[in-house]
């Protein structure tokens, strides 16, 4: 079985297009169904965040009046032991996971997507073959893995919440950018489904979905990844 790092947000506030600060944070379901699929598959999880800092839920991701909502809540309580003590990005050694797993929420645009350990651990994990997972706006975390060699996903296919998907349903014309436009002038080749779709993409080691619609198909492909 595989040691995976689940690298989560520490943001719990976005600076929008307008000036103002927006609350944000990781996404429940998706953070929820990318654990459950990997632990279920009896691979390890470990949760890491810049800083070791304790992740914020993003308050949106969480709808108690639902049947559906509540069982994610519920969920996300029972990993609150390990939410409550993250491992701190820049004190993890390159090469010592088999895959990075990245869920999203807005949250990552305003930390990840410039981390500069994140995108050394991105940077080492695809140049050895290691599973790289990112589900919605969890890409915004490969905005990262920049070097003197250029971004280290150019050329790659993946799914990512899309620009058609921020306006209509995200944060609109008031998101300080958009990320599947950001990745694709760095040359990522975007293959994304109809809005609200449950859409995976899978090229070599990168594995990728499209928002918090694909989040069980996505852990059952990094799952399958791992396998090979």
């Amino acid at each position: 079985m595989s040691e995976v790092l689940m690298v989560v947000t520490g943001a719990d506030r976005l600076m929008l297009a307008d000036g103002t600060s927006h609350p944000t944070g990781f996404w429940a379901e998706e953070l929820v169904e990318l654990h459950r699929g990997l632990t279920a598959a009896g691979h390890t999880v470990a949760i890491a965040t810049p800083q070791g800092v304790v992740p914020t839920v993003d308050p949106g991701s969480v709808d108690t009046s639902t049947e559906s909502g509540r069982e994610i809540a519920d969920a996300l309580a029972a990993l609150a032991p390990e939410l409550g003590a993250p491992l701190r990005l820049d004190e993890i050694a390159a090469g010592a996971y088999d895959a990075v797993v990245l869920p999203g929420g807005h949250g990552p645009m305003a930390d990840l997507a410039a981390d500069p350990d994140l995108g050394r651990l991105l940077i080492d994990a695809d140049n050895r073959g290691a599973v790289v997972g990112v589900l919605c706006h969890g890409p915004a975390g490969l905005l990262s893995a920049v070097s003197d060699d250029g971004f280290a996903f150019t050329g790659r296919r993946l799914a990512v919440f899309t620009d058609e998907e921020e306006a209509l349903g995200g944060l609109g014309a008031n998101t300080p950018y958009l990320v599947a436009s950001r990745l694709a002038e760095l040359g990522a080749v975007l293959s994304t489904g109809e809005p609200w779709s449950s859409t995976v993409v899978v090229d070599g080691n990168l594995v990728s979905g499209q928002n918090p619609q694909s989040s069980v198909a996505t852990a059952a492909a990094i799952v399958a990844a791992l396998a090979h």
